[in-house]
C-alpha cells in the first residue's frame, strides 16, 4: 500500500500538468467501481503553500559534492547568504535502483516530517512543476519549446496547479472534475458535497457539477439566530420557502439555490458532528492545525454523511519570500510539520492511515541564487 500511495502522489503531481488528470486516478478508485465495499473509503487532502515555497532550503543534498554546490551557490548564512549549516540539517536517506543510497537533509524545522519519512509515510518528489512538454534548459533559453502561460506569475501558476490546465485559463479545478466522476459512483447515497474547503474559495474544488462545501474551521455549522424553539423553526421554514420562489432573475435564482444548498449541508454536517465523539489526537494551535483538525473531524463522520470518496482543500500562506526568507520560512515550517504530523496521527486514530493521502502544492520554487534583501525570486520546478 505504501508504494501505491507514493505512486499516486507521483502520478498526480507529475501528470496533472502534462497529461491531464483523467489517467491519474486509478488509485482513487475510478477504474474499478465494482470493487466498492462499505469499507472502501478514500480521501485526498491538499495543502496549498501559497506564495512559492523555496524547496531548495527544504530538501538539501548532504553528500560532499552536492552540499558544496549548494553552499557555493546560496552562500553561508554568516556571509549574508541562505545556505543552512550542514550540521543543522535533519538527515534522511533515499534508495533507488538507479543511484543507490543518497544522503539528504531536511530543514531543521521539519523534525516531524523527518519521522514520517523514516517510517515510510512520506515521499518527496523533486523537480515537479507545470509543464506542457519535456523541456531542456537550452530550449527554455531559446524559447523553442512552448511553456506554461505566465510561468513566474503567482496568480497564473496557482491557477494552473489547481486546474491542471497549464496552457489555458481553466474554469474548473481538477479536484472538482474528479468529484464530478466520483459522486455518482461511490457517493450514490449522499447529497453532501464530496469536496470540502477549509481555506476559503479555491477553483481547485469546483467542477462542472460539483460545488464545494466551504467552512471556517471551528465555526458553528448553522445559521445564526435560530434555535430549537417553535418560533425559530417557523422562521427557518419561511426562509427556506423564500429561497424556492421563482423570481425570474437568473442571478437571484442562482444565489438562492446556493444558499439553500448551504443551509441543507450545514444542517447535515451539524447533526453528524453532534453525534460524534471528540478526537484524542492533539493538534497544534495554528491556522493550519485548525484546518487539518476540522478535516479530521469531518473524516470521523464520513459514514454518517454517506461518503466513500472525499477531497479536502487546506492552505498555508506567506511563502513569497523576496526578503527575510530564513526567518519567514522557519516560522512557516514550524506550522507545517507539526500540523501534518498531527493529521497523520489522527488518521491512525480513525483507522484511515492507509486510506487518506495528504499532499502539498505550491506556486513554484524559488531561485537557487539568493536575491538582495535575504530572499529569493520566482523560479519553476519545485519539491512537493
Amino acid at each position: 500500500m505504501r508504494q501505491s500511495r507514493r505512486e499516486f502522489v507521483r502520478r498526480t503531481c507529475c501528470s496533472a500538468a502534462a497529461l491531464g488528470v483523467a489517467s491519474s486516478f486509478s488509485r482513487f478508485g475510478l477504474v474499478n467501481a465494482l470493487a466498492q465495499s462499505p469499507a472502501d473509503f478514500r480521501a485526498l487532502v491538499c495543502i496549498f503553500l501559497f506564495g512559492g515555497n523555496d524547496a531548495n532550503n527544504m530538501l538539501i543534498p548532504m553528500d560532499p559534492a552536492g552540499y558544496s554546490i549548494y553552499l557555493n551557490t546560496r552562500k553561508a548564512l554568516a556571509n549574508g547568504g541562505l545556505a543552512l549549516d550542514q550540521g543543522s540539517l535533519l538527515p534522511i536517506t533515499s534508495k533507488t535502483q538507479q543511484v543507490g543510497t543518497t544522503a539528504f537533509g531536511l530543514h531543521p524545522n521539519l523534525p516531524e516530517l523527518q519521522g514520517l519519512f523514516a517510517n515510510g509515510q512520506l515521499a518527496l518528489l523533486a523537480n515537479v512543476g507545470t509543464l506542457l512538454a519535456p523541456t531542456t534548459r537550452a530550449e527554455v533559453q531559446a524559447r523553442t519549446q512552448p511553456l506554461p502561460a505566465n510561468l513566474f506569475s503567482h496568480q497564473d501558476q496557482q491557477l494552473q496547479w489547481q486546474t491542471a490546465a497549464p496552457n489555458s485559463f481553466g474554469t474548473t479545478g481538477w479536484a472538482g472534475r474528479v468529484a464530478d466522476k466520483v459522486q455518482p459512483v461511490f457517493n450514490v447515497n449522499s447529497l453532501f458535497p464530496p469536496v470540502t474547503t477549509v481555506a476559503g474559495t479555491a477553483i481547485f474544488c469546483t467542477g462542472q457539477q460539483t460545488q464545494p462545501y466551504a467552512i471556517i474551521p471551528g465555526s458553528t455549522f448553522a445559521l445564526n439566530g435560530f434555535d430549537s424553539s417553535a418560533s425559530s423553526a417557523a422562521r427557518l421554514q419561511a426562509l427556506q420557502q423564500l429561497l424556492t420562489f421563482d423570481t425570474g432573475v437568473s442571478l437571484i435564482q442562482s444565489a438562492s439555490s446556493i444558499t439553500s444548498a448551504a443551509v441543507a449541508d450545514s444542517q447535515t454536517l451539524s447533526a453528524a458532528l453532534a453525534s460524534a465523539g471528540s478526537l484524542t489526537t492533539v493538534f497544534p494551535k495554528s491556522g493550519l492545525g485548525a484546518q487539518l483538525l476540522q478535516v479530521a473531524q469531518i473524516l470521523k463522520v464520513r459514514s454518517a454523511l454517506g461518503l466513500n470518496r472525499q477531497i479536502f482543500f487546506c492552505s498555508l500562506g506567506g511563502f513569497d519570500t523576496h526578503t527575510n526568507q530564513i526567518a519567514a520560512q522557519q516560522g512557516l515550517f514550524l506550522q507545517l510539520s507539526p500540523a501534518m504530523n498531527a493529521f497523520y496521527s489522527a488518521t491512525i486514530e480513525l483507522g484511515l492511515a492507509q486510506q487518506v493521502t495528504s499532499f502539498t502544492m505550491s506556486d513554484f520554487s524559488r531561485t537557487f541564487q539568493p536575491a538582495s534583501g535575504g530572499g529569493t525570486d520566482h523560479a519553476w520546478g519545485s519539491i512537493q
